[in-house]
This record gives C-alpha cells, structure tokens and sequence, in this order.
C-alpha cells in the first residue's frame, strides 16, 4: 500500500484522537465549574470552541480524501 494511500486513514485517526480530547476536556471543565470555577470553566470552553468551528470541515476533507477516483 502506498503511503498516499494511509494519509486519509491517519487524518480520520487523529481527528477521532482530538474528539475524544475535546470530550475529556470539556468533563474536566465541567468538573471545575462545579467547583466554583467558572472563569477557568468558561476559558476552557472558549478554547475547545476552535474544536467545534474546525469539525466539520476536517470531516468533509478526509470524506472527499477517502472516496476512490
């Protein structure tokens, strides 16, 4: 297999590996909000915030980086 041919692959992997930090973060916010936190809780979500905006188009371009020519 040529290695152009893992690219798509190791995109959709890395992109599975950001999710799921997105998600252990935001646990980890809500965690300290609850605490009394909420200015730490409340950066921590402007910062997952690039996350969100990026998700679709990352999962656009590795759909159209999978599908044969």
């Amino acid at each position: 297999m040529p290695n152009s041919d893992l690219l798509p692959s190791l995109l959709l992997k890395l992109n599975e590996n950001q999710l799921a930090l997105e998600a252990a973060i935001m646990e980890l916010s809500n965690w300290v909000e609850k605490r009394g936190s909420d200015y730490v809780a409340d950066n921590v979500s402007r910062a997952l915030e690039a996350i969100d905006e990026n998700e679709e188009f990352i999962k656009m371009t590795i759909a159209v980086m999978m599908t044969p020519e």
